[in-house]
């Protein structure tokens, strides 16, 4: 499914996205902080759809939770739980070939450190960069999903899937630009390669082929 317009949120994620290329072409930034910056962006994203599902589970308290054939009610702190593991593990594969590949300084030893030890590559660019991720998914989508009461009527299962299409995309970008950080042609890559993020980011509906899923799956679950 293709969009055929920008919504404020993904006009907004697309001036975040092209901060990090501006750096590395115009102001002299490392290749490598643009993608430490896309790989925080993951850890950003995760952390608002936890926001999204702790404020729908303070209002609603459960929510259908399809498996086996057969729909149960569930908390939604099991909801936040599963999304929490689940999307923790993309999230942690990502991180971990992206700082065992990328000759990152200090570098990362083990699984878990560069996601336990973020803080330690920061530096004025990236933290600039980052805010402008963080406002873009306040601004862009947290806000009007309180604004709107999405949290009312918006599906959990829906919630936590939501950002997995632009995360697959992303973890691409960052893994394989990770290796061609080591080839020493990483300001190439990330140009090119952060279009195609691009396009899959704000051109293709996941959201609207999320809810056509989430549609078809209750109306199976009502007929039985």
């Amino acid at each position: 499914m293709i969009k055929k317009r920008l919504s404020i949120y993904d006009r907004l994620l697309l001036i975040a996205n092209l901060i990090p290329v501006y750096g590395v072409w115009f102001l002299g930034w490392h290749p490598t902080e643009a993608f430490i910056v896309y790989a925080m962006e993951t850890m950003i994203a995760g952390a608002f759809t936890v926001f999204k599902l702790l404020v729908t589970t303070l209002v609603r308290k459960k929510d259908e939770w399809p498996a086996n054939g057969k729909v149960t009610q569930q908390s939604g702190w099991f909801f936040i739980f599963f999304f929490i593991v689940h999307y923790g593990f993309f999230t942690l594969v990502q991180t971990t070939i992206f700082s065992q590949s990328a000759h990152l300084n200090p570098p990362a030893s083990g699984m878990f450190y560069f996601v336990t030890h973020w803080q330690d590559y920061l530096n004025k660019n990236i933290a600039y960069s980052l805010l402008a991720f963080i406002f873009s998914y306040t601004v862009g989508s947290f806000i009007p999903f309180i604004q709107k009461g999405e949290y009312k009527t918006t599906s959990m299962m829906l919630i936590m899937f939501q950002p997995y299409g632009r995360i697959f995309i992303q973890q691409f970008t960052v893994i394989l630009g990770s290796m061609f950080l080591t080839l020493g042609i990483g300001k190439a890559f990330i140009l090119i390669f952060v279009l195609i993020k691009l396009f899959f980011e704000l051109f293709i509906d996941y959201e609207g082929m999320l809810r056509k899923a989430a549609g078809k799956m209750e109306a199976a679950s009502g007929k039985k």
